[in-house]
């Protein structure tokens, strides 16, 4: 697992050349209601064992996934559970969707 700023997530989405990861957000359905990203997947953090299938299928063996939480915490704990099965390349958002808010995109509410 690799460790992702939300300015360098911004310029990888931004780059036309690299492959589009799947944006995998681990928060609750209500956080992602208060704020959330473009083109995440949002699968909340108690939901991941049971559906890891469905995301290894969303996310073919090349596809980088890139998990997303409030602050980081949670998204590192998921990637590392994710990476554990073999899923992968696998980063994490540090400071989560509050650092995007910050550093990338003020209109994303912080909470």
């Amino acid at each position: 697992m690799q460790h992702l700023s939300a300015t360098e997530l911004a310029a990888w989405l931004a780059d036309p050349t690299r492959p589009k990861p799947l944006l995998l957000d681990v928060r609750e359905p209500w956080e992602v209601a208060t704020a959330a990203m473009p083109g995440i997947t949002a699968i909340p953090m108690g939901q991941i064992p049971a559906r890891v299938d469905e995301i290894s299928g969303a996310a073919a063996p090349a596809v980088p996934v890139v998990a997303i939480c409030h602050h980081g915490a949670r998204s590192m704990q998921v990637a590392l559970f994710l990476e554990s099965r073999g899923i992968g390349p696998l980063h994490n958002l540090t400071g989560g969707i509050n650092a995007w808010s910050t550093q990338v995109d003020p209109s994303v509410p912080r909470y």
